[in-house]
């Protein structure tokens, strides 16, 4: 079009800037919509997958109609900015077609103003078309560029992810502690104050004491006294802020997490399987003999349950183990413990959501085989930390009390105590009721 008549050039001037105008005021409130759209958008699939998830308790206990208002109300919130966004973006497509319908129609009327003869009528023809499809893609380019705009919201989301602070590394050439590691068990626990993010409050709050080695060690308090999160720190899962933990002397941030962290074992209070075969959720990293494994399931009684099994080792697990019961699955968190035998050991009240037999049966192999090791169990039910060495009671953060269970309860005054009596009412109560229910 600049071809044949030159002054139409100036019309895209002004085009240009509107343009350039209209993208800049649409992008600002774009971008912010579509990031409460990623926010909004993450509640929904975690609520949904909980939902899956726990679909059997949730009718059990006729909570359905609660949990479709939840989806629901979550729904409308990413609903919401998700309408703004589709609205502000028709708002855009609008008003570039009517710019771009303006331009071609300013055009137009300039070339039909000029005086007869002053241009040929194709090529004035053709400048028309030209010029109305170089309108088109002026839109098309612009809609696309707040598109990309908008959609390099995801990058930013990732790169967001890719700044987060990583663990510190696996292995420290310079401090690796001999292979033998730990030989006694000892864990000294020297002033630990730790937080979980450094705007909150601390956790733990000044935690010194001693967990001898081959003793058993029981963790008492109430929830929020920071018992999960001492044994967090002590996987450093959790860094400590302040203070430092000694195994055998070694401060363990000191060395990498794979020289710790292959050197302990726990039993959690979930039992844990993954999807694979019994020998890969046995010896995951294969370091292990079939000898040995074999030998482990027998300790923890489940030799004669996987020979049954026509792959034996090779049976395959279901995802979470789904194919196998509570009760065995724990039993195979045992059978790890036993494969690897580490001398400091953990119990995350390993046997919460076992019947009694299987409760007594890992307790008793715990009682056999690590009998030299330092065992630290913490418990929510007082009753199974009363045949430990030594009793430690967390408050608020804070040591309150570290003796024998026999000392403690001599003491009628001692916390320790008073949760002994409160649980053992507690337990009376439960029973009298479930008698009358019986009756």
């Amino acid at each position: 079009m600049t071809q044949v008549a030159w002054q139409v050039f100036i019309i895209f001037i002004p085009v240009i800037a509107i343009c350039i105008l209209l993208q800049r005021y649409y992008i600002a409130a774009a971008r912010e919509l579509c990031r409460l759209c990623g926010v909004s958008k993450a509640p929904v699939i975690q609520h949904f997958s909980e939902t899956l998830s726990g679909a059997i308790t949730i009718r059990s206990f006729d909570q359905e109609s609660r949990f479709r208002e939840i989806s629901l109300r979550l729904i409308d919130g990413y609903s919401r900015p998700n309408f703004h966004t589709a609205g502000a973006m028709e708002w855009l497509c609008l008003r570039l077609d009517v710019l771009s319908l303006m331009t071609f129609t300013c055009a137009l009327i300039f070339l039909i103003t000029l005086p007869e003869g002053t241009i040929d009528p194709s090529i004035a023809g053709l400048a028309v078309t030209y010029g109305l499809n170089l309108n088109m893609y002026q839109a098309w380019v612009v809609w696309n560029l707040c598109f990309m705009e908008n959609r390099i919201i995801s990058v930013e989301r990732i790169l967001q992810y890719t700044s987060l602070p990583s663990e510190p590394p696996l292995v420290i050439e310079s401090n690796r502690p001999q292979s033998c590691w730990p030989t006694q068990g000892e864990v000294n626990i020297q002033d630990l104050q730790v937080r979980y993010a450094p705007h909150l409050p601390f956790v733990l709050r000044g935690l010194t004491c001693t967990f001898f080695g081959g003793k058993r060690t029981g963790i008492v308090g109430r929830t929020g006294s920071g018992k999960s999160t001492l044994i967090q720190t002590l996987f450093r899962i959790v860094e400590p802020t302040v203070g430092q933990i000694l195994i055998d002397g070694i401060d363990i941030s000191a060395i990498g997490l794979h020289d710790l962290r292959s050197k302990l074992s726990i039993i959690p209070q979930d039992p844990t399987m993954f999807e694979g075969t019994v020998r890969t959720n046995l010896d995951p990293l294969e370091e292990y003999t079939d000898e040995q494994i074999w030998e482990a399931l027998v300790k923890c009684q489940l030799g004669d349950e996987v020979r049954k099994k026509p792959e034996k080792l090779d049976f395959a697990v279901s995802e979470n183990g789904e194919n196998w019961s509570v009760g065995q699955r724990q039993l195979v968190c045992l059978g790890r413990v036993l494969l690897k035998k580490s001398k400091v050991l953990v119990l995350d009240e390993a046997t919460a959501s076992v019947d009694t037999a299987t409760d007594n049966l890992i307790q008793q192999t715990l009682r056999n085989h690590f009998c030299d090791s330092t065992v630290i169990t913490i418990a929510h039910r007082i009753t199974s930390v009363l045949d430990s060495d030594m009793v430690v009671l967390l408050d608020n953060g804070l040591l309150k009390e570290y003796k024998t269970p026999e000392k403690l309860l001599e003491d009628k005054s001692s916390l320790f105590a008073k949760l002994v009596a409160e649980y053992s009412i507690r337990s009376s109560s439960s029973v009298e009721h479930l008698s009358n229910l019986t009756q």
